[in-house]
């Protein structure tokens, strides 16, 4: 029975599908009475957001047919949405018409998110729309820590600047880079932004490392046999827990803003804690006492066996390790506008440098 449950569930799912079937296709004479698609979608995205698009067949004559979602195998849909191909650099079509747009915000700076649909069967049948970026949804608090136990934060960078769009003409950037990590990027409309503390960045330094265990006592000495049998030892005590490492000092942050605009530095709240102390160890296990001694002559009522010894005490918790110290200052650098990026430009970073200056 158990080996073919397996395959009717399959058949059972299979057969609940609402997915039109792998042959559904459009009939070749509403193809060629169609001469347009049209897309209905959002004005606006923010990167890594889901949003829905609905499609519609215009016919020579003017009328106006569905792409439909859903498919039911006794009354079929004139159109549906998979014999649409949709396209994009900048997000990733989904079943049902809904598109993802790309969570990098750098994609679609210049260009938006560009949506591109062909009907399959008639492929020069085409629509593209651009839907404009916004950016809401992007976090705008990161936090980083040291790695491994007890060691310093991190050093981090945050590169700000004002740049221009397409679509926004003072559009705040900051790069974020983690050690020698590649940087990320947060965008944001100048227009929106708070004037201070818009950026947390916190650089705090690793945990402790947790103290050692405590050895578990030793199990007490078996009594000797006799008459009664002599008591069992006691167990050992157990040993106690080390105490717990120290937490690693706060990292360093460096806000790096152009000269002409250095009040962008304010925007950054920088917190360089100190990681948190170790656990103490757990204190060991008394050890077990040693069983009492056998009673030479068992046949004797008045002669018994021997008391097991007593249970060792538990071992004690170990002192929790000391918070790690706050790591410095921020530095805070104004150099050149030109300056601010570094070396280690992404091409979509550059493109929409360049963009700000051709405007």
């Amino acid at each position: 029975m158990k080996r073919v449950a397996p395959i009717c569930v399959a058949l059972f799912a299979a057969a609940c599908s609402h997915g039109p079937p792998p042959d559904f296709a459009p009939d070749p004479g509403l193809v060629e009475q169609i001469r347009e698609i049209r897309m209905a979608t959002n004005t606006t995205a923010c990167p890594g957001e889901t949003f829905a698009a609905y499609y519609t067949a215009v016919l020579n004559d003017g009328a106006l047919v569905s792409f439909d979602t859903r498919y039911d195998k006794n009354h079929p849909p004139r159109l549906h949405v998979r014999f649409l191909d949709r396209v994009s650099d900048e997000a990733t079509p989904l079943e049902g018409g809904a598109w993802v747009a790309d969570p990098d915000a750098l994609t679609s700076a210049v260009t938006g998110f560009r949506l591109t649909t062909y009907l399959k069967a008639k492929p020069s049948i085409t629509t593209t729309t651009v839907v404009t970026p916004e950016y809401s949804c992007m976090p705008h608090a990161f936090g980083f820590r040291g790695a491994g136990p007890g060691a310093g934060g991190p050093q981090v960078t945050v590169r700000l600047g004002i740049l221009r769009s397409p679509f926004y003409g003072r559009l705040i950037v900051a790069g974020v880079e983690v050690e020698n990590d590649l940087p990320f990027y947060v965008f944001a409309d100048a227009n929106t932004v708070p004037p201070s503390d818009w950026l947390v960045i916190e650089a705090r330094g690793a945990r402790g490392a947790r103290g050692g265990d405590g050895d578990t006592g030793t199990r007490g000495a078996p009594g000797v046999a006799g008459c009664p049998g002599g008591a069992g030892g006691p167990g050992g005590n157990g040993g106690n827990g080390g105490s717990g490492g120290y937490g690693g000092r706060g990292g360093q942050i460096t806000i790096i803003a152009p000269a002409d605009e250095p009040f962008l530095a304010g925007l950054v709240d920088a917190r360089t804690p100190g990681g948190e102390g170790g656990p103490g160890g757990a204190g060991g296990r008394g050890g077990t006492g040693g069983p009492g001694g056998a009673a030479r002559t068992p046949s004797d009522s008045s002669c018994t066996a021997g008391p097991g010894g007593q249970v060792g005490r538990a071992g004690v918790r170990g002192v929790d390790g000391r918070d790690g110290q706050f790591g410095g200052r921020p530095q805070i650098l104004t150099v050149p506008a030109r300056d601010v990026w570094g070396t280690r430009l992404p091409p979509a970073l550059v493109d929409l440098l360049n963009y700000r200056a051709r405007r």
